[in-house]
């Protein structure tokens, strides 16, 4: 099936899905097991949305309500987009609509051509 998941994973996959990464290295969101998690997850069969079409852009969609994070944007990317590898090449655009501001995450956003 062609499937698109989308969630709060609660995990930065890599150093470039979180602000100050080597500060963060021992809380929960970044350890070593749940980033190895992530990475076979998106070895199994899915991809990350944003990452494929972003590979080096960095862009976060949760911050914490403490230290103003937010409006000095340190924050942590946790919403993930995971297509089946069957649609990744449909991928057009991907996101995230961190003006929208209704909680401490924003909205993600993805665009495929079907």
């Amino acid at each position: 099936p062609k499937l698109l998941i989308c969630g709060d994973y609660n995990i930065a996959h890599t150093e470039n899905d979180i602000h100050n990464p080597k500060g963060n290295k021992k809380n929960s969101g970044f350890l070593p097991e749940e980033r190895e998690w992530m990475t076979q997850w998106f070895s199994s069969g899915y991809t990350d949305a944003f990452r494929h079409l972003h590979p080096e852009k960095t862009e976060y969609s949760w911050w914490s309500y403490r230290a103003n994070a937010r409006a000095n944007n340190k924050g942590w990317r946790i919403d993930y987009l995971s297509v089946t590898d069957n649609l990744k090449d449909t991928l057009v655009e991907s996101r995230h609509i961190n003006e929208a501001k209704h909680s401490d995450h924003c909205a993600v956003w993805v665009k495929l051509d079907l």
